[in-house]
C-alpha cells in the first residue's frame, strides 16, 4: 500500500502542466534591457518603417511582444535618470542632459534607491555596459557590479581607450568600442549564466557622430548609406546577443527587452507607411520621446502580440523587481507601474496615462489625447503623425472630458513644485524642436 501511495504521489508530480514547470524555472529569470541610442520607431522595421531594415529585432518581437506605446524622454540623460530610478524628473532632478553630471543639480544614487541597487538584493549580479555620459558618480555607486563605459563625451565610436570597473584601458590601436562593449555583455552573460543576472546594455550605435562600422563597405561616405549602415550593426549586435542566449540554453529563462532611450533621430527620421512622425529629439512632440519597446521571454511573453497598452520609462524600475521578488521599500515615492503581468500574458492594470517632462516643459498623455504644462490640449487619435490642437471653445463632450481628466492628473503630479528650475539650457524651452541645440548639448 505504502509503495503505491508514493508512486501515485510521483506520477502526479510527472503530470504537472508544462507552464506550472516552466513558471517554477522562469520564478527569477535573467534580465536583459538593451537600450538604443537616438532611436525612434521609424529605425525600426516591425515598428512600419519603410526605409529601415531590423531582422533582428524583428524576430525578437515575434518571439514576444511589441508594444506600441511607449514614453521615454526626449533626450538621453533624462530618460536613463527615469529608468534607473523608476521616477519622474520634477522629483529627482534629472531635468536635461546637463543636470546628472557631477556636480550638477540633478539625482544622486544616495537619495534614490536605484534599479540595479535593488536587484542585487534579490540575489542579481548586475552589470552596465556601453553609455553612461550623462549620469553622475559611476555605474557602481548606482548598483552595478560591473561595468564598462567609454572615457570621453565624444569621440566613443572609433578610440583607444575605455573603462572597465573603473579601470582606463588604452589599446596601441584605435578599435571599434560598440564591439569592446558587445564583447563584455558576451562575456558577462557566460560568466554568470548559473545565476540570476542583470545586464544593462546601454548602446552608443545609432548616436551622431554617423561614423563607419567594421562592416562597412569601402567607399561609402553618403550620410544615409553609414547610418543605414549603423541601424545594421546595432540589429547585428541584437542578434548576437540573443544567439548566445540560445547557446548557453538561457533564452527561456531570461526576459529581453528592447527599446530607445529617445525619439528620432535629428538628422535621419524616415517615414512610415508614407508619413514622417510628427516630432524629433529634443523637442516635446510625439515624434520626441515615442520609442520602439519590445519585450521577448520564450515559454512567458506571449508570441507575436502587439500590446496597446501605455509603457512609460519608470516601470521598468516596479516591473524588474516584481520580476526579482523584491519588495520596494515603503514611504518613498516612485512613480513606477509593473508590467510583469502583461509579460505573463496576464492583462495586469495597465497605465491610464504616461507622463513626459524635459526641463521645466511636459504633458500628459493617455490613448487618445494630451495635455501640456500650458493646458494646451492635443487630438492624438492620428499620432504618432498628427497632433491637432484642441481650444477650450471649440470643445467637444469628449475633448472636454479629456480636459478635465488629464488637468486632474497634472493637478495631483504638480510638477512645478518639484525640482524644474534648470538655467542656461536650450531645451527647457524647446517645444517644437525647431530651437537648435548646441554641438556639444546633442547627447
Amino acid at each position: 500500500m505504502k509503495r503505491t501511495i508514493l508512486l501515485l504521489i510521483a506520477a502526479s508530480f510527472a503530470f504537472i502542466p508544462s507552464s506550472k514547470a516552466a513558471q517554477a524555472k522562469q520564478a527569477k529569470p535573467n534580465i536583459i534591457f538593451i537600450l538604443a541610442d537616438d532611436l525612434g520607431l521609424d529605425g525600426v522595421s516591425c515598428y512600419g518603417a519603410d526605409k529601415r531594415k531590423t531582422p533582428n529585432i524583428d524576430k525578437l518581437a515575434a518571439s514576444g511582444t511589441r508594444f506600441e506605446t511607449c514614453y521615454a524622454t526626449p533626450v538621453c540623460g533624462p530618460t536613463r535618470c527615469v529608468l534607473m530610478t523608476g521616477r519622474y524628473p520634477f522629483r529627482t532632478g534629472g531635468l536635461v542632459n546637463p543636470s546628472w553630471r557631477p556636480g550638477g543639480p540633478g539625482a544622486k544614487s544616495a537619495d534614490e534607491h536605484p534599479m540595479a541597487k535593488m536587484l542585487k538584493q534579490g540575489g542579481y549580479v548586475t552589470g552596465e555596459a556601453g553609455k553612461w555620459r550623462q549620469v553622475g558618480e559611476t555605474p557602481r555607486e548606482w548598483g552595478f557590479d560591473e561595468y564598462i563605459t567609454s572615457t570621453t563625451p565624444s569621440g566613443y565610436f572609433w578610440k583607444n581607450s575605455y573603462i572597465k570597473n573603473g579601470e582606463t584601458i588604452k589599446s596601441d590601436k584605435e578599435e571599434y568600442n560598440p564591439d569592446i562593449i558587445q564583447n563584455f555583455s558576451l562575456d558577462f552573460i557566460r560568466r554568470h549564466k548559473d545565476k540570476p543576472f542583470f545586464l544593462y546594455y546601454s548602446m552608443h550605435l545609432v548616436h551622431v557622430p554617423i561614423l563607419k562600422t567594421p562592416d562597412s563597405p569601402n567607399g561609402k561616405t553618403n550620410s544615409e548609406e553609414l547610418y543605414d549602415a549603423n541601424i545594421a550593426y546595432m540589429d547585428k549586435q541584437v542578434g548576437e546577443i540573443v544567439a548566445e542566449l540560445e547557446k548557453l540554453g538561457l533564452r527561456e529563462n531570461t526576459l529581453v527587452i528592447f527599446s530607445g532611450d529617445n525619439g528620432t533621430a535629428m538628422d535621419f527620421s524616415a517615414p512610415i507607411g508614407g508619413r514622417m512622425i510628427n516630432g524629433k529629439k529634443a523637442s516635446m512632440l510625439e515624434g520626441g520621446s515615442r520609442v520602439p519597446f519590445v519585450a521577448s521571454w520564450p515559454g512567458t511573453t506571449p508570441a507575436g502580440k502587439v500590446s496597446k497598452d501605455i509603457v512609460n520609462f519608470t516601470d521598468m524600475h516596479a516591473t524588474f523587481l516584481e520580476l526579482a521578488n523584491v519588495k520596494p521599500p515603503t514611504g518613498f515615492k516612485f512613480d513606477s507601474r509593473s508590467i510583469a503581468p502583461q509579460l505573463r500574458g496576464e492583462k495586469g492594470n495597465p497605465r491610464e496615462w504616461a507622463f513626459v517632462q524635459l526641463g521645466n516643459t511636459w504633458y500628459v498623455r493617455e490613448q487618445g489625447w494630451k495635455l501640456n504644462e500650458s493646458g494646451e490640449l492635443f487630438d492624438m487619435s492620428d499620432a504618432p503623425f498628427v497632433e491637432k490642437p484642441v481650444a477650450a471653445s471649440a470643445d467637444t463632450d469628449f475633448s472636454k472630458a479629456a480636459r478635465k481628466r488629464l488637468a486632474a492628473v497634472l493637478a495631483e503630479l504638480n510638477p512645478a513644485g518639484g525640482k524644474i528650475d534648470i538655467d542656461g539650457d536650450p531645451r527647457t524651452k524647446n517645444r517644437d524642436g525647431k530651437k537648435k541645440v548646441k554641438p556639444n548639448q546633442r547627447q
